[in-house]
């Protein structure tokens, strides 16, 4: 009965988060359960409330899933619901306004129970911050935009070339608008007015 609703609600390799089984069991028979399909090679526990079906690729001694796809499923996108995005250095490098690859990753997440904190999976280390607003499907690129324009002298590795292009593309891409961003600059310091300006960024911002 759990094995079919397993194979039947997630993908080989996806992180399978305890609190997301919704299954009805007997008592406290799902731990029992698990440990069983676990035994079995059916499942493979990641570490304590975290399993993932193996799939075809069956390595023994190997984890097939990492310390990185956990915190995404965690901590941004969980079965298509958006509880966060990635901030600071890490979003930087992403969208190529910093070389700097870091080594902890930055999420800003609904699911942070502290305004910063550190935590570790599997020895790599990320950094969790509460976001200045519920993060929801329709504000999660004006969140992400928003903290790193606030801050953005910092990640820029003293380069200026390229930015107001990136950032036009990034504001084009995700649609941001000048109705969101009027919604939740407020949350942010005062420096951000400065570095819109700046960074010439103010006007791509169209009318939403």
């Amino acid at each position: 009965m759990l094995y079919g609703y397993l194979i039947e609600n997630f993908k080989p390799y996806e992180p399978i988060f305890t609190v997301d089984i919704d299954i009805d069991m007997v008592g406290n028979s799902l731990r029992p359960k698990l440990k069983e399909l676990c035994d079995s090679g059916k499942l493979c526990r990641y570490e304590a409330g975290v399993y993932y079906l193996p799939g075809k690729m069956k390595l023994k001694g190997l984890t097939l899933i990492s310390a990185s796809a956990v915190a995404r499923s965690k901590y941004v996108n969980r079965r298509g619901k958006v509880r966060g995005y990635y901030s600071g250095y890490t979003f930087a490098n992403q969208i190529g306004l910093s070389l700097q690859v870091p080594y902890v990753q930055e999420i800003v997440t609904n699911e942070a129970s502290a305004k910063v904190r550190e935590i570790d999976i599997k020895g790599q280390k990320f950094i969790i911050r509460k976001p200045k607003a519920e993060v929801t499907e329709e504000n999660v690129y004006t969140l992400q935009f928003l903290d790193f324009l606030s801050d953005i002298d910092k990640y820029l590795d003293g380069r200026s070339e390229n930015i107001l292009d990136k950032l036009e593309k990034l504001i084009k891409d995700e649609n941001i608008t000048k109705e969101l961003i009027d919604t939740y600059i407020s949350l942010y310091p005062t420096r951000i007015y400065k570095n819109l300006y700046e960074t010439g960024v103010v006007y791509a911002i169209t009318q939403g």
